[in-house]
C-alpha cells in the first residue's frame, strides 16, 4: 500500500511541470503522499521497492518543481543548488557507492525531514507567489547543507556519529 502511496508523486512531478493551473494541487497531494507513505509503511512494513522508490520519488518531484522554479527566474541557480543541496549529495553518494559496489540504505534523519518540509514550504512561497521565497530558500539551503553534514558524520555500518 506505502508503494502505490509513493508511486502517486511520479505523475504528480509531471502535473507540476506541465500544467501550471495544477501545480498548488499537485504540491499539497505531494507532500501529503510522502507524509503518508511513511506512516503505512511504518505500520504494515516497508517493501524493498518502497525503499528504492521513495527517495527516487522525492528527488523526482524535487527536481521537476525546482527546474520550474529555475525556468521562472524567481530564485538564482546557486539558490536552487543550495536547496537542492542534500538530493545532490545524495545522489553523488549513492552512484559512488554503486560503483564500489557498497551501496547501503541510509536511514532517514531528523535533519532530512526538516530539508524536506522546507523545500515544501519553499515551493508553496513560489507558488504563491510569497515575497517569503527567497528568504525560505535561503534557510532551507542552510538546513541541506547542515544535513548533508549530518549524513556524511554518521558511519554508515554502524550508525555511529563520526567525531
Amino acid at each position: 500500500m506505502a508503494d502505490w502511496i509513493t508511486a502517486v508523486r511520479i505523475p504528480l512531478a509531471a502535473v507540476f511541470v506541465l500544467a501550471p493551473e495544477w501545480r498548488l494541487a499537485a504540491l499539497v497531494a505531494a507532500g501529503a503522499s510522502d507524509v503518508l507513505d511513511g506512516i503505512v509503511a511504518r505500520r504494515i512494513g516497508a517493501s524493498r521497492v518502497g525503499a528504492f522508490l521513495d527517495p527516487v520519488a522525492d528527488k523526482l518531484f524535487a527536481v521537476a518543481a525546482f527546474g520550474v522554479v529555475a525556468m521562472s527566474g524567481r530564485l538564482a541557480w546557486y539558490e536552487i543548488v543550495a536547496v537542492l543541496a542534500r538530493d545532490i549529495a545524495a545522489v553523488v553518494a549513492f552512484i559512488v557507492t554503486a560503483v564500489h559496489h557498497h551501496t547501503r540504505a541510509i536511514s532517514a534523519r531528523a535533519g532530512g525531514k526538516v530539508v524536506t518540509a522546507l523545500q515544501m514550504a519553499t515551493l508553496l512561497a513560489f507558488q504563491l507567489n510569497s515575497a517569503a521565497l527567497k528568504p525560505l530558500a535561503w534557510i532551507t539551503g542552510a538546513v541541506a547543507i547542515g544535513a548533508v553534514w549530518d549524513y556524511y558524520r554518521v558511519d554508515r555500518s554502524t550508525g555511529r556519529l563520526h567525531r
